[in-house]
């Protein structure tokens, strides 16, 4: 850390640690905004930041909690499965080159994240993702070092035990995922069955807005039935998929004719097969991926 440098350079780094904590686009970003704003409010009242880097990313990291309490209320009454809103890390490099690794990115891991305290998820991903010492993480949280020791352990504890079966090799992860993609593409159901895993869970992310599902799917059969009718729907429509990295990973973008987005999708992989599908069909969590909205994804209204 240094105090010379220059508060603006410091943005990637800010959202990095503000999307993680809330697994949204939009609210990472009106957080980073406040957090400049106080910052030079701050500077403005007299006073001075011996390191703009542990400035602000105490008050970003403190806005982030502030958020994840006043936001539980509205996750739990959410309709359906919450999902994050997904990053198309391939379109936004800085972000992309600031992430630890591209796993603390995924999907599955911020759905992980969302086990623990907005406190917890502070203290660890400052520490395990973004290396901060003991004592810095004590003082942007506010509290002692021995206790960030403690919600760390009991962090790693809730983010491991469903984390090991997402530990896949990346090359096989993307060879296995491109399978599956391409036989989204193509249509071929057969393929796409075989790749499932026997309990394979599908969350289809609509919001009560979109076209999603108000609970997960389980078990090949089922999850079946769903992608055979997305496949239809989008042969039916004359969809185009469009192959990108979301959170990291690899993942389909699903376009009507007219070029406007439908929905996301990402897969996560265990040993050879696909053992969850995620589908974010929720147009207000698309809506900042910058690219029109299909009509053919909103929920039929009377």
């Amino acid at each position: 850390m240094t105090d010379r440098e220059d508060p603006a350079e410091l943005r990637p780094l800010l959202f990095s640690i503000a999307y993680r904590m809330l697994g949204s686009v939009t609210d990472a970003e009106d957080t980073v905004q406040a957090a400049y704003l106080r910052y030079f409010d701050y500077l403005d009242r007299g006073s001075e930041a011996e390191s703009p880097r542990s400035l602000l990313t105490t008050i970003t990291t403190r806005l982030a909690i502030d958020h994840l309490r006043s936001a539980r209320v509205q996750r739990e009454t959410y309709i359906g499965p919450w999902l994050p809103e997904p990053l198309l890390t391939s379109a936004d490099p800085d972000v992309a080159e600031l992430a630890a690794t591209s796993d603390s990115l995924s999907m599955a891991f911020l759905v992980l994240l969302e086990t623990l305290s907005p406190v917890e998820r502070a203290v660890f991903l400052l520490r395990e993702v973004f290396a901060y010492d003991y004592d810095d993480i004590a003082g942007i949280v506010g509290k002692e070092p021995a206790n960030c020791r403690q919600l760390l352990n009991r962090a790693r504890r809730h983010i491991e035990a469903g984390r090991h079966r997402f530990d896949v090799d990346a090359a096989h992860r993307t060879e296995l995922a491109d399978r599956f993609f391409r036989a989204a593409e193509d249509g071929d159901l057969e393929n796409l069955v075989q790749l499932l895993a026997a309990d394979v869970a599908f969350y289809g992310n609509g919001g009560g807005q979109g076209r999603g599902l108000p609970r997960p799917v389980f078990g090949c059969d089922r999850v079946q039935r769903v992608l055979a009718g997305i496949v239809r729907a989008y042969r039916g429509v004359g969809a185009r998929l469009q192959r990108s990295l979301v959170n990291g990973q690899p993942g389909l973008l699903a376009f009507d004719p007219d070029g406007a987005l439908i929905n996301v999708l990402t897969v996560d992989v265990e040993g050879d097969s696909i053992c969850t599908v995620r589908s974010v069909i929720n147009p207000d969590k698309l809506d900042h991926l910058g690219f029109p909205l299909s009509p053919l994804a909103r929920r039929a209204t009377r």
